[in-house]
């Protein structure tokens, strides 16, 4: 048995199908994947990712401390509540892992980690922070649910406490609001505008209930899933890991080179590749053949091979398979992809495949 979230026993009454995800006990739908993706495309829908890990860094050290660890510069965070997404690097430029950190104060910050790489994270913050006067504290005590779809923030409104109500409605893409022990959001994972929003563990069944009577949908993590790599976004251990960077993952809009003297870890590793001919690319692929792409399968241009698929599966949007895959150089405008043994066409393009509900790539037939 795995870890459960405060939110688990909703699962189960809502008949949830559990499976196991980064060591906890998930729901990975509750009836139908596909009108759980629909749900967030074209109403409102909810997830619990109460398994994900806040971690607040604290201290007079905290801005230096992780304008080291992190490939994107938080410095660029001068209003409270201001967040931004990055890379956390090895010496050897793969990615720790990806995360989103959000500005308190000039010397207060929160961290959002992946599930499955929490405890690794965290332990790898503690061994680089030597030198700097920082706190690192996991928010154990907080429950997790991102509401995401175009009614979703409307649905959500009345739900909030009156201390952060307002202020998370006028929240900008990508700013947060804080009150009454809540932290609310205007972030999320499936290219819907929406709200993450954590809370006491104590609280969460109460928001997860009233937001099922507002008529918002639950969702499991295969709807998520399907859900963000439409809007172009990446999975840790699929689409990058400690081996490889953010260079060769199409994250290399998260490295902020500038300044110049800024030596975060896995700065050289990365200045070395970047100009690296042979350096590999990261794309979007279009199924204009039949069948379904599945993560592995081998990516070829006239018989070569040229790399494989990172992340791969059918669109319920686009109605048709699409994918990302890390390859070679040179790969041209369409390419195939090895499907049992058998070549089948695709088209490359570039993520993201849907956002805010329309699609970006052209639908072939």
């Amino acid at each position: 048995m795995g870890l459960r979230t405060p939110l688990f026993s909703e699962h189960e009454r809502l008949g949830a199908r559990i499976v196991p995800f980064g060591g906890w006990d998930m729901p990975l739908h509750y009836g139908s994947q596909i009108e759980e993706h629909h749900a967030v495309r074209r109403g409102a829908g909810m997830f619990d990712v109460s398994h994900m890990r806040p971690v607040d860094i604290e201290g007079p050290g905290a801005l230096p401390f992780l304008r080291v660890l992190l490939a994107n510069d938080v410095a660029r965070l001068q209003s409270p509540g201001k967040a931004l997404y990055s890379c956390m690097l090895n010496a050897q430029g793969g990615v720790v892992d990806d995360l989103i950190v959000y500005a308190r104060s000039p010397d207060r910050y929160r961290l959002v980690v992946n599930a499955g790489t929490a405890d690794k994270d965290i332990a790898w913050m503690t061994a680089q922070c030597a030198g700097f006067e920082v706190a690192i504290r996991p928010c154990a005590e907080l429950a997790m649910i991102a509401v995401q779809g175009p009614k979703a923030r409307v649905r959500a409104e009345p739900l909030l406490p009156v201390a952060v109500r307002a202020n998370a409605m006028r929240l900008q893409p990508f700013f947060a609001a804080e009150g009454d022990g809540w932290f609310v959001g205007r972030t999320g994972y499936t290219g819907e505008d929406g709200f993450e929003i954590m809370l006491p563990s104590d609280q969460s069944a109460g928001l997860w209930q009233a937001l099922l009577a507002a008529g918002v949908h639950p969702c499991g993590l295969g709807a998520r899933d399907t859900l963000r790599l439409e809007a172009g976004m990446n999975l840790y251990g699929q689409d990058m890991d400690d081996t490889v960077g953010p260079l060769e993952s199409g994250l290399g809009w998260t490295v902020a080179w500038e300044p110049a003297e800024r030596e975060f870890i896995g700065r050289a590793a990365l200045t070395a590749l970047r100009d690296d001919p042979a350096r590999r690319a990261f794309v979007g692929l279009l199924l204009t053949g039949p069948g379904i792409i599945r993560n592995h399968l081998k990516v070829l241009s006239n018989g070569v091979e040229m790399g494989e698929i990172t992340s791969g599966g059918f669109s319920p949007t686009l109605e048709r398979s699409i994918a990302f895959a890390r390859v070679a150089p040179g790969l041209g405008a369409t390419c195939e992809v090895e499907i049992r043994g058998k070549p089948v066409s695709a088209r490359v393009v570039k993520p993201p495949f849907v956002r805010h509900g329309k699609i970006l790539v052209d639908r072939l037939t």
